[in-house]
């Protein structure tokens, strides 16, 4: 992994972060928050970003490449489209990973210190780390609601073709034996 200092919040990386459809309805100020807790990784294909079971802190934002979540050696999905989120889970349960996430070629993530909150101004406004995570916890809920959208249409499907090969199978064993 490569992996660069914390990020500044100057115009240029905040223009950039209007660039992720994930980020692009937010506010500047917002933005800028999110900057001073993130770095950019690259990672080399196969290399893990994430493991399952760890507590890190971190929060990904996919900024080119493509990832492959796996939970218990199985493949899940993958993730490849910019500014699509990974690792969220762990932020909103405080649970361990509940998979690993691998790099599929070179890919590059701003990655979010959700820990290093302390990088944040404190110039007696308390509600700058509450907008922060009100924008974080935004963007969590739009994504969930995204994947729970596709997960449901994924067991629809398997639920139709656990059907069709029961039926397949009743028609088996109706069939007398020659």
């Amino acid at each position: 992994m490569i992996e660069s200092k914390y990020l500044q919040d100057n115009i240029q990386n905040i223009q950039k972060l209007y660039e992720l459809p994930t980020l692009k309805h937010f506010e500047t100020h917002s933005l800028g928050r999110l900057l001073r807790l993130s770095k950019i990784r690259q990672y080399e294909h196969g290399e893990r970003i994430i493991k399952e079971a760890d507590t890190d802190p971190w929060l990904y934002f996919l900024l080119s490449g493509s990832v492959r979540v796996v939970k218990e050696g199985v493949g899940i999905c993958e993730i490849d489209k910019k500014g699509e989120i990974f690792g969220e889970m762990r932020i909103l349960d405080n649970l361990g990973r509940s998979a690993s996430v691998y790099a599929e070629g070179t890919t590059v993530c701003l990655a979010v210190d959700t820990l290093a909150k302390d990088r944040l101004k404190h110039d007696g406004e308390m509600d700058e780390r509450l907008d922060l995570m009100l924008l974080l916890y935004r963007i969590f809920a739009e994504y969930m609601s995204i994947r729970l959208r596709a997960s449901n249409e994924e067991l629809l499907t398997a639920r139709n073709q656990i059907k069709v090969l029961e039926e397949k199978v009743k028609s088996l064993m109706k069939k007398p034996s020659k």
